[in-house]
C-alpha cells in the first residue's frame, strides 16, 4: 500500500547559491540538475536527493577532519623537513 503524502518536501536551499569545484552548491550540496529540476520531482525523488546531499555533507566533514589531522601531525613533528 502506498503511503499518502500530506506535506510537500521543502527545498534544502539555504540561500548560499555558489557552486564548488565539483559543481555542487556550497549551501545545500545539490548538483546543478538537482537544483534545476527540484520543482518537477516527486516526493520520492526529493527524498533521494536529500539523502545524497547528506552523504555529500558527511564526505565533506570526513575530508575536513582528515586534512585537519594531517596538519596537526605535521606541526607536532619536532624534526623539520629538509625539503
Amino acid at each position: 500500500m502506498e503511503q499518502l503524502d500530506f506535506f510537500t518536501i521543502p527545498s534544502p536551499c539555504i540561500g548560499v547559491c555558489q557552486a564548488n569545484q565539483r559543481g555542487y552548491c556550497k549551501g545545500c550540496l545539490r548538483s546543478r540538475e538537482e537544483r534545476f529540476h527540484w520543482q518537477d520531482m516527486n516526493n520520492d525523488q526529493k527524498r533521494h536527493v536529500i539523502k545524497l546531499c547528506r552523504q555529500r555533507y558527511q564526505r565533506l566533514l570526513r575530508r575536513k577532519r582528515e586534512q585537519e589531522a594531517g596538519i596537526v601531525q605535521e606541526t607536532d613533528n619536532p624534526q623539520q623537513s629538509l625539503f
